[in-house]
């Protein structure tokens, strides 16, 4: 794996970091390579139950590398016929197969890409120094790594509009009011808030919290009817596995 991205496993908890500092942690060709990797390796591990994203230095990240845009996604990209279902251009965000749990520890700057990237993950946590938006309105350059879907499910429509069409900056507070973010920790405590919950995570059984984030992805935008069928398919089979029984085995015991 490329040194412009970090994977370090603790026990159970994974930890991916995006390692160009210098660079506001922008992402060339060779970063989003290194992330697509990364995450496949940690969908496919398993010894690995929860996985944190964040980024090295001052920032989370700032997005693709415009110096190197011709680096990013494949060769023919830019060919009006090309219907896009490969990786992602920064790696990893068209990726729809990862059930287990990912936070996002957003330090600093998380603009453009750097946004989408974090709206893929489940859960975002803030520093307080964390500053959001698609600044990249002002270059001309779309949003192409899933914010145009994600942003708007997160903080609901009209905020999600305000947030792609104004191109404007958000703080880690105004973030939080909007739901774009769950909680705002100090700079310090932020990997070390993040590695608790994902530790939470990782200890609970995972056969139903697996499946339950299976749901929740699969049912989302479907009918009520569809969605509850999905969510009955996957979570019916829990109702009576060896999983389960120990669980309320170890419940039935508490006093």
């Amino acid at each position: 794996m490329s040194d412009k991205v970090l994977y370090e496993q603790d026990g159970q908890v994974v930890v991916i970091s995006i390692n160009r500092p210098e660079k506001h942690n922008c992402i060339d060709g060779e970063t989003a390579h290194a992330l697509y990797a990364a995450w496949t390796r940690f969908r496919d591990d398993k010894s690995a139950r929860v996985a944190i994203l964040t980024g090295k230095g001052e920032s989370f990240s700032s997005g693709a590398d415009l110096h190197a845009t011709d680096t990013l996604g494949p060769a023919d990209q830019y060919d009006s016929d090309f219907v896009y279902n490969g990786p992602g251009y920064l790696g990893f965000t068209r990726i729809t197969d990862i059930f287990k749990p990912t936070i996002a520890a957003v330090n600093g700057y998380c603009f453009a890409g750097g946004l989408e990237m974090a709206a893929w993950c489940d859960i975002r946590i803030a520093a307080e120094n964390a500053e959001f938006g698609c600044l990249e309105r002002r270059w001309n350059v779309p949003l192409i790594d899933g914010g145009t879907q994600r942003i708007p499910r997160i903080v609901g429509w009209g905020r999600g509009m305000d947030l792609i069409l104004t191109g404007r900056r958000i703080d880690a507070k105004t973030a939080l009011d909007w739901g774009l973010v769950t909680e705002v920790v100090e700079s310090e405590k932020l990997l070390a808030r993040a590695k608790q919950l994902a530790g939470i995570m990782a200890a609970y059984p995972q056969g139903s919290l697996v499946s339950d984030k299976q749901a929740a992805v699969r049912g989302w935008g479907l009918p009520l009817e569809e969605a509850l069928r999905i969510e009955c398919q996957l979570g019916m089979p829990h109702v009576r596995s060896e999983e389960t029984r120990m669980g309320l085995e170890r419940f039935q015991k508490r006093k």
